[in-house]
């Protein structure tokens, strides 16, 4: 997330469209505009090699009649015949060819509109909407629903039409010839037509809904689980960890059986009105029934036998077609809904901060409007000072601490940056004053001095590595194949440790007046965390930092601690006070140290009976242990 809110610092600073404004944010249609010509280009040519696709069927007709006929042959009149019918299938390949070239082309630019559309939408809402996403719906969304429209731009506006038109001509050609049989050939497509609705009803359509809700369940869980995967196996706890997958898999394998069971009969059903043998039963039956009664003559037949499967292929393929619109709209639905997130208020004339002093007034959050995380904070971050924020987990600090960087805004109050509302103040400006390091750190598939240099891309390489010594950084970026250049993803993977430090030499780097750290020095050894927390000391001398703390080292530190439970704050004030008034601070942190020693204990235990004799030689000194478990606790 730190990766995302940075990279939306550099965009300029004037507003983004409102959604109202904005094309794709209310109706997808609206990013099908600009392409509309291409696509009239696509119906017609489409239209064009369909219609010319019957010349080689009409020919061969005609062909019949003509040999069929009493009287010597016109070999003129048959070699005209056939040039028209090779016309009109060399006509039929280079339209159709180059309807589907032009189809395939607006698709490709289509998706990269619909893609960039939804990258751009999903830098501009609020960061704290990722938190309550799962990335494999997310995945999903920018990666197979926009795959899925595919169909509805490359093939179906041409294959519809087609779809239509061949019927049509088809049609008007056979009632030239005999209406009372080309009524008998449009019994399998009434037949077809009237199965469709049984496929739409509600019940359809539910089962429909719940397979691409099973789907989304099981993509969502498999890169879940595939992320914990390590973890999981260390612990031995795959049978517990996998259960989430496997219910996912079921559930999705039900809604799949559920929706194949209510269309296989219907399906069936529609194969066989349209499949060819029962179109030519039909054709022979109705003929036959008119030419031994001398309504028809024997040759007038094969139009029928040709024509009438020509009737039925294009509705088979409507059939098709509406699968892959009904799946399609299906996709643009849940692309509408990412485009249609509100965007991060922009302020239409920002206004410049005076200073740096952070102050909170009154500020009420919830993530809905039923559940209120924080009530009622008034908080000030005087310049130069550190404030710890501690309390149980749930207590509702991280949100707190993600008001600053604007992750999310108050339902009620205001935050204010130098006197000034942070929703008055633009990103831009936001992000050159503020800075942070969570414990969830993401990087980019990028150099290492891209990387740090995040928040800074024309830093100097020299600042580049200063930053990333004073994070005890630099000898392990020095290790890579490239060092600094070494791409990370694709030439080198970091531990969550060495990825916090790159986090932290970001921090670093980009020297803001405004620092807010979750546990900075959360992953790191002894060794390093001293030196990062001189680090971070010599960052003081007049910033504001707000930290979340868990460690006595932290709060020692601290100018002010805060001590929030149920979204509010109890108790504030220096550290040293608090715990000689013997107040709920004091209360909290024996709790708090009573649990991390009964964890030790009990740890402690373990090894020594998992070790047995060997512990007895090579005994693990209890002072070591303690510290390590420390830093190892729970920080949520």
């Amino acid at each position: 997330m730190t990766t995302i809110d940075l990279a939306a610092a550099r965009k300029q600073s004037t507003p983004p469209p409102s959604d109202a404004d904005s094309p794709a944010g209310g109706n997808v249609t609206g990013l099908l505009r600009p392409y509309l010509g291409g696509f009239a280009v696509v119906v017609v040519l489409q239209i064009i090699g369909a219609v010319a696709g019957l010349a080689p069927l009409l020919a061969v007709v005609e062909l019949g009649r003509t040999l069929l006929s009493p009287g010597p042959i016109d070999h003129g009149h048959v070699r005209m015949i056939v040039i028209a019918g090779a016309a009109g299938l060399f006509v039929r390949l280079v339209f159709t060819a180059a309807s589907s070239g032009i189809g395939h082309l607006l698709d490709s630019r289509v998706q990269l509109s619909l893609r960039r559309k939804l990258a751009a939408r999903l830098g501009r809402v609020p960061i704290g909407w990722f938190s309550r996403r799962g990335s494999g719906e997310l995945s999903k969304i920018v990666g197979k629903d926009v795959g899925t429209v595919h169909p509805l731009i490359a093939h179906t506006p041409g294959e519809l039409v087609a779809a239509f038109v061949v019927p049509l001509v088809s049609l008007t050609y056979l009632f030239t010839v005999d209406w009372r049989l080309t009524l008998i050939t449009l019994i399998p497509v009434a037949l077809a037509v009237a199965l469709v609705p049984l496929m739409m009803t509600p019940a359809r359509l539910r089962a429909q809904q719940e397979f691409d809700a099973g789907m989304a369940r099981i993509a969502s869980a498999t890169v879940e689980f595939v992320q914990g995967i390590s973890v999981v196996k260390a612990f031995g706890a795959g049978e517990r960890a996998h259960r989430r997958f496997r219910t996912a898999a079921d559930d999705f394998t039900d809604s799949f059986l559920r929706m194949v069971r209510g269309l296989a009969g219907l399906g069936a059903a529609m194969q066989v009105v349209l499949s060819p043998p029962f179109v030519l039963l039909v054709v022979l039956t109705g003929g036959a029934v008119l030419i031994t009664g001398g309504a028809m003559a024997p040759a007038d037949l094969l139009p029928f036998l040709l024509l009438g499967l020509g009737l039925t292929a294009p509705v088979a393929a409507l059939g098709h077609g509406f699968d892959d619109l009904r799946a399609a709209r299906r996709a643009v639905d849940r692309i509408r809904e990412v485009l249609a997130v509100p965007s991060l208020p922009e302020p239409s004339r920002p206004v410049a901060p005076q200073g740096h002093r952070v102050e909170l007034r009154e500020v009420r959050f919830g993530y809905d409007a039923e559940h209120e995380v924080l009530r009622g904070i008034d908080l000030v971050l005087e310049p130069g000072t550190v404030t710890a924020i501690v309390g149980p987990s749930g207590s509702g600090k991280s949100t707190l601490v993600q008001l600053l960087p604007r992750f999310f805004d108050p339902t009620y109050g205001a935050v204010l940056l130098g006197g000034v509302d942070l929703r008055e103040l633009g990103s831009r400006a936001l992000y050159r004053m503020v800075s942070f390091v969570f414990q969830d750190v993401r990087l980019l598939r990028a150099s290492v001095a891209d990387n740090i240099a995040l928040a800074l891309p024309h830093a100097d390489r020299d600042d580049v590595v200063r930053a990333a010594r004073l994070a005890n950084i630099h000898d392990r970026i020095l290790e890579l194949p490239r060092g600094y250049d070494t791409v990370l993803g694709a030439e080198a993977e970091l531990s969550g440790g060495e990825a916090q430090r790159i986090s932290i030499a970001r921090a670093l780097l980009a020297d803001t007046p405004v620092l807010v750290l979750d546990e900075a020095t959360a992953f790191a050894d002894p060794h390093t965390e001293q030196a990062v927390r001189r680090a971070l000391a010599t960052l003081e001398g007049d910033r504001t930092i707000l930290v979340i703390a868990h460690r006595l080292e932290t709060i020692a530190d601290a100018d002010t601690v805060v001590l929030l439970e149920n979204g509010s704050i109890t108790e504030r004030g220096n550290p040293g006070e608090l715990l000689s008034h013997n107040g709920k601070f004091a209360e909290f942190w024996r709790s708090h140290r009573s649990t991390l020693t009964e964890e030790v204990e009990t740890l402690g235990g373990m090894l020594r009976r998992e070790l047995g004799p060997w512990s007895r030689q090579r005994s693990v000194p209890a002072r070591p242990l303690a510290d390590e478990t420390s830093r190892g606790e729970d920080r949520r």
